[in-house]
């Protein structure tokens, strides 16, 4: 379904150039659930980018399923049914949730339609239907509204930048329960970007970068053992 071939990104600034992506190939099967991890500043969130059309690449290619969308558009891509979930949801004073649903749709939605969309995603519908998509909502709430609109959407290629920042426990699980519904019905292909074990264990394949590099791909049972003995590995020397 995806497919990234040598993919590069190049970062210019007042220290000169900085290679963030190197040469990076993946293929990602249809209705998989990702997730790539890795230390900060390793280059996940600017390969998410790279995938969403956020940043242009300087070397190689990404196909959807088999076209190359390289050089598309963010909207392009969006045609095309590629979505991307932001660490922080953006707010809009003024609109319901209801009217941001049939936006995102891209058409007329009845009450009835975009409340199964936020049943779907674990909010109570009555409760969220007519609420305002402002500061009053919590970061869990706006971020299961985002995955709302990025269903409804029909988005078949879901991207989340560390959907588990900055929310509470409570949320965060209801965050794991939709992630988990999405992941059992094969809705869509998932790519999120996590350090949080729970959404490890939720993955298909987990995705280790490092470095601007694949440093290592496989199962959870594969990869996990390496990531936990990296991090001992690092505290043991910093203790030392």
């Amino acid at each position: 379904m995806l497919s990234i071939q040598n993919l590069s990104f190049t970062a210019s600034g007042e220290g000169g150039a900085k290679e963030i992506i190197k040469n990076v190939s993946l293929d990602i099967a249809e209705g998989s659930f990702v997730v790539l991890t890795g230390p900060n500043g390793g280059g996940k969130t600017t390969l998410a980018r790279l995938i969403m059309g956020l940043e242009k690449p300087t070397g190689g290619k990404i196909l959807l399923r088999g076209e190359d969308v390289t050089d598309l558009s963010v909207t392009e891509r969006a045609r095309r049914g590629v979505s991307y979930g932001f660490q922080q949801p953006p707010r809009f004073k003024g609109m319901t949730v209801y009217d941001l649903l049939r936006i995102a749709s891209g058409r007329d939605m009845t009450r009835l339609e975009c409340c199964d969309y936020l049943t779907r995603v674990g909010l109570c519908a009555r409760d969220y239907v007519d609420r305002d998509m402002d500061v009053s909502l919590s970061g869990g709430e706006a971020k299961r509204i985002e995955i709302a609109t990025i269903l409804v959407r029909g988005a078949s290629l879901m991207i989340f930048d560390e959907p588990e920042a900055g929310i509470d426990l409570w949320s965060f699980s209801r965050l794991t329960e939709t992630f988990g519904s999405i992941r059992e019905k094969r809705e869509a292909t998932l790519i999120i970007i996590s350090h949080q074990e729970r959404l490890i264990s939720l993955a298909d394949e987990i995705i280790l970068i490092d470095g601007g590099q694949v440093a290592a791909r496989g199962t959870t049972d594969e990869i996990f053992p390496r990531i936990m003995g990296g991090t001992v590995s690092a505290c043991e020397k910093l203790e030392g």
